[in-house]
Order: C-alpha cells, then sequence, then structure tokens
C-alpha cells in the first residue's frame, strides 16, 4: 500500500479524496496470495439486482455475473475489515457506489497485498477490482489501471509510550527494530531512506510485533494507526509518533484495459464528490468531515 493527531483529511494531497453515494453498504472483502482465500459477500445497495443487468445492459465483463469482485488485504482498518462475519470499511462502502451503479453486489476476496499490487490477482481473474487502501505510484501504475484517487495518504510512527519518535532519523540514532507492513509505501519509504525493516503480510501481524517486543517501532498509514489507538490496549502502551504527508494518494484499482470498470468507479466517485454522501462516508468512518 506507500501504501495521519495529525488528521488524515483531503485537504492533504498525499495517498490512498473521492465521494460516495449516499446509500452505503458494507461490502464483504476477502483473496489469499496464491489462490482462493475465503470469500464474504455482503449485500450491497443494489441487492436483489438482476444478475444479468451488467451484461444486458452492456456493461463491462464480470469475474462472477451478477458481481463486483474486489481483492483486498485484511485487516486494514478503517478502510477494511471483519466485523463478525461481514467485511465493513470505507473502502468498501467506496466500492459499493461503483457496484450499485453497475447493478450489482460487491463480493470480497482476502489476499495478500503483493499479489494485488503486482497486478497477479486482477490478471489471474480472482476479483474485478483492487480496493487496500492502495497508493497510486508509477511503479503500480505499470500493472493496473487507477481510479480517480479518492482518500490522501499520511503515514506516521507508533512506538510504546515514553519513547516518541518523530523522525526516521531518531530510529536510525536509536538504532531501533523497525517494522512496516510488506509491500507498501511505507516499506519504499522506509529503503529510500536506506532502512532495510522488517517487514510484515498485514497490518494486523505488524500490531501484533509491536506488542510483542519484536519491534520498537512502526511505520504505517495514519488512519490505521488512529484505529488501533482506539482499542485501549494498545492506547495504554503505545502513542503517536511523527506523521508524514506524502503527497501521494489512493485509488481502486482494475486490470490493465479495464476502461469500463475504471469509467465507472470514476463515474461514483465524482458523483458522490458533487452530492456530498462522500462527506457522509469519510464522517462516518473517520470521525469528522474532510479536512476538519
Amino acid at each position: 500500500m506507500t501504501e495521519k493527531e495529525a488528521v488524515v483529511g483531503l485537504s492533504f494531497i498525499p495517498r490512498r479524496a473521492l465521494a460516495v453515494g449516499a446509500v452505503v453498504v458494507a461490502g464483504a472483502l476477502s483473496l489469499s496470495a496464491c489462490g482462493g482465500g475465503s470469500t464474504t459477500t455482503t449485500a450491497g445497495p443494489s441487492e436483489g439486482a438482476s444478475s444479468s443487468a451488467p451484461a444486458a445492459a452492456g456493461g463491462p465483463k464480470l469475474v462472477t455475473p451478477g458481481k463486483l469482485t474486489t481483492c483486498t488485504s485484511l485487516p486494514y482498518p478503517p478502510f477494511q475489515y471483519k466485523e463478525g462475519d461481514k467485511v465493513v470499511g470505507f473502502d468498501v462502502d467506496i466500492v459499493d457506489l461503483a457496484a450499485k451503479k453497475l447493478g450489482v453486489t460487491q463480493e470480497i476476496v482476502d489476499i495478500k497485498f503483493d499479489s494485488i499490487k503486482s497486478g497477479a490477482a486482477l490478471n489471474a481473474g480472482k476479483c474485478d477490482v483492487a480496493a487496500a487502501g492502495m497508493t497510486i505510484t508509477e511503479e503500480r501504475k505499470a500493472n493496473l489501471d487507477f481510479s480517480d484517487p479518492y482518500f490522501d495518504e499520511v503515514i506516521a510512527f507508533l512506538s510504546p509510550k515514553g519513547k516518541k519518535v518523530t523522525t526516521i532519523e531518531e530510529v536510525k540514532s536509536g538504532n531501533l527494530r523497525f517494522g512496516v507492513q510488506a509491500a507498501t509505501t511505507s516499506l519504499d519509504y522506509a529503503k529510500s531512506k536506506g532502512f532495510d525493516p522488517k517487514q510484515f503480510d498485514d497490518a494486523g501481524k505488524q500490531i501484533a510485533a509491536l506488542q510483542a517486543g519484536q519491534v520498537d517501532v512502526v511505520l504505517q498509514d495514519l488512519p490505521v494507526i488512529n484505529d488501533w489507538l482506539k482499542k485501549p490496549e494498545i492506547a495504554e502502551k503505545f502513542e503517536l509518533g511523527g506523521v508524514i504527508e506524502t503527497g501521494a494518494q489512493y485509488g481502486v484499482a482494475a486490470k490493465k484495459g479495464s476502461a469500463d470498470l475504471v469509467k465507472a468507479l470514476n463515474d461514483a466517485i465524482a458523483a458522490a464528490k458533487s452530492d456530498g454522501s462522500y462527506d457522509t462516508i469519510y464522517e462516518k468512518w473517520f470521525g469528522k468531515k474532510p479536512g476538519a
């Protein structure tokens, strides 16, 4: 993903600013790196739509008729995570807007992020689109087509209380054990500064390693860290450190050449920006209006 209180706002031009329709549904998100992972389907705003609707209307060809299948990498709260047997989150609601436009429901597949950003999952027909708090980068654009940006990227440090890390230079000078999520822009940033940090397959393993004392500090997207800090057991022991506005943005990805799907995503994003529903969804997941 670069793959923040410092607050994530659409005012930044930084990662993963767009709009969302008034009717929001928690779609499901679940794929495994090299093969089918478990899948969970949630009824989107278009529940009950005919499975033949897209084909009849001359819409994009989908992996599964009647469903917009989304690849993601769980957990990545508040963008996508499991709540009971459903996958919910900001990204889920964003993709549901496009699903509604296409007259289908969203189905989510959980897979390792590396398979998403490389384009492998989409090329293998595991999903139609990918939404995983994914930063738009030139490298990724070589393998994927992206929607218009829908969120600004801000990354930040999280470390034990009393040992606040404000800059990456402090990581180096303190000889701290450094952990990032694999295949993300946080990893790219760390490497650009001369680090070879410990990598974790997903955000859940990353925070678990910090809690277990396997690393001294982690670098992650700010909204994810803020979500972690909502949990008393984390807030009691850890604190937000320095925040880095990268200037990058998030996008929803599709297989190269998927102009029809990208158009559906862009149309949904533009409509949500226009009618104010994006602000509603943003406030739902981040507790404040964009830019507040």
